[in-house]
């Protein structure tokens, strides 16, 4: 395993408004499963339901799934890729995180999950693209869909 998924990716598979992030996301999960290299922390299962279930906004009502469609989607992730539980460690570095690299709660989490489990990297948007936090890199596999520059910058030491 090398690599995490942020919720945002699980979101854009099943999301027809961005058919080049939906492209991307079919992508990098359909190669990372076929390499073992990607894990899911269980908070982004619990945003993808979320997500997926609520209303688009005020000019589209209707939510990306049914509450049965989503949690039929949760379990089909959970049976294809390892799932990371949070425990103590991941909790008291996403503390430190949240206050060193000055991360939302949420994303300080999502990135101790990583940091913790010895993951490389954080497929993300969330995050700035090739930025190190701690030991992980944060990779947004949707910049090419937004006809960017997807390269990541060399390492460094230190």
């Amino acid at each position: 395993m090398a690599s995490l998924i942020d919720t945002n990716v699980l979101v854009y598979l099943h999301d027809p408004r961005f058919p080049e992030k939906q492209e991307v996301a079919e992508r990098v999960l359909r190669e990372g499963l076929a390499a073992g290299e990607l894990a899911l922390p269980h908070q982004a299962i619990v945003e993808f339901v979320a997500a997926t279930t609520r209303s688009k906004g005020k000019d589209d009502a209707r939510p990306l799934l049914s509450r049965s469609d989503a949690f039929r989607e949760a379990e089909d992730l959970m049976a294809q890729f390892p799932v990371l539980y949070p425990e103590e460690a991941v909790l008291r570095t996403a503390m430190r995180g949240a206050t060193a690299y000055q991360l939302s709660w949420f994303d300080a989490h999502l990135w101790a999950y990583a940091e913790v489990n010895g993951l490389s990297e954080i497929l993300t948007e969330d995050f700035e693209h090739g930025r190190r936090y701690g030991s992980v890199r944060a990779n947004n596999p949707f910049l090419v869909a937004a006809d960017e520059v997807h390269e990541l910058p060399p390492l460094y030491d230190g």
